[in-house]
């Protein structure tokens, strides 16, 4: 067995699960799903038929990744966070055609118990506040917080805060790596 899967887990037939990953405690993965290599599944994690997960993401407990999700490299979803897949769901209306897509970027946090609505992009590195609730696509390496999500600041690829404006023109370095960060136009960089 190429990857770590605890006795209560359940992993349907079909499903493609990479290299060292480990799959814990009461997690279920639909056959359809993609999963990388190095992954760490969570205890009570649901992971859907159409999701793809990519290699060293970290799905912290009782987080459902539903259909049309895909999580790039390095993804972080923090404890009970919660992704939607149907943006206006009702109990008797079945709209499983109305799935809308998800994509979050290589390196993103997506912090615990914060809510994705379906169909929004989250740029790489951008960090997603504990309970925040993220309605509209996100720029790489913004810092997001509130309901709904606004963006207060800028984050390193190392998870700190860097010296830049929301807006304008502006550089800084990261005060734990020394790498060089650029705002232009309101679009930040990593030189």
């Amino acid at each position: 067995m190429t990857h770590y899967q605890h006795e209560t887990a359940i992993v349907d037939p079909g499903a493609q699960i990479g290299e060292g990953s480990r799959v814990w405690h009461f997690v279920h993965v639909c056959g359809g799903a993609r999963i990388g290599a190095g992954v760490s599944l969570g205890q009570n994690v649901f992971v859907g038929n159409k999701v793809v997960i990519g290699d060293r993401c970290k799905i912290q407990n009782n987080v459902s990744v539903y259909d049309n999700v895909t999580l790039e490299e390095g993804v972080f979803c923090g404890p009970s966070m919660v992704f939607t897949n149907v943006y206006n769901p009702r109990s008797l209306i079945e709209r499983k055609d109305e799935y809308r897509d998800t994509l979050v970027k290589k390196g993103a946090t997506l912090g615990a118990n914060c809510t994705v609505v379906c169909g929004v992009t989250i740029g790489e590195y951008a960090f997603i506040g504990a309970g925040a609730v993220v309605n509209k696509d996100v720029k790489p390496y913004a810092l997001m917080v509130g309901v709904p999500a606004r963006q207060i600041g800028w984050m390193s690829q190392h998870g700190e805060q860097l010296d830049l404006p929301l807006s304008g023109d502006g550089e800084t370095a990261c005060i734990h790596t020394g790498a060089i960060y650029r705002l232009t136009d309101g679009q930040c960089e990593r030189l």
